[in-house]
């Protein structure tokens, strides 16, 4: 543990999806000034993604579905293009992935590639994320996706560089999705 910060209290404010909570705590600055701090935090877990690419056809694997907060936030429609995500719950980051992309695309990958793990919003939420990436083929697929329970996902297969352009059209504002994207152009995988 970091021996500059001493927490003080934690209060639950809410654990009803997931974790909020607001804690405060004594925080020894470079200047080496004590300063007591209160933050809020949600925590609701680690998660992991994939972007699933066809080399020979240069085509990936996203999703659609309908993002409540995007849609309270100006997106009109609530929907959202992305790439298949999930949280880890008690899975390792490959087998929660392996389970989400079987879950949301129908497809049964051979294998996974870890490329990085972020932390996509660190002011607030605690989730890691773990990117990964994978190779698919036409036969990989052995259910239709869409997801489980009250999930309703459309599966698409897009031109790789149909989706590239669809960032500066502003149709896929999702980042962890743009990021993947990018890189795949970057590390010469396709395009």
């Amino acid at each position: 543990m970091n021996s500059t910060i001493n927490i003080i209290k934690e209060e639950i404010l809410s654990d009803d999806w997931y974790v909020l909570k607001k804690t405060t705590f004594n925080f020894l600055s470079k200047k080496g000034i004590q300063e007591t701090l209160s933050r809020e935090t949600y925590d609701r877990g680690n998660g992991a993604t994939i972007l699933l690419y066809n080399r020979s056809l240069q085509t990936v694997i996203l999703i659609k579905q309908f993002r409540f907060p995007t849609y309270v936030n100006g997106n009109v429609t609530g929907m959202l293009i992305e790439t298949c995500a999930g949280l880890l719950d008690e899975n390792s980051p490959e087998e929660a992935i392996r389970r989400e992309t079987e879950e949301e695309t129908g497809y049964v990958l051979s294998s996974v590639q870890k490329v990085f793990e972020v932390y996509m919003s660190p002011g607030s939420v605690t989730e890691k994320l773990y990117f990964f990436i994978a190779e698919y083929t036409a036969d990989m697929k052995t259910e239709i996706g869409g997801g489980v329970e009250d999930e309703d996902i459309e599966v698409l297969e897009l031109p790789f560089n149909t989706a590239m352009k669809m960032i500066a059209t502003g149709e896929i504002k999702d980042g962890k999705t743009i990021m993947l994207l990018q890189h795949l152009a970057l590390s010469k995988i396709m395009g």
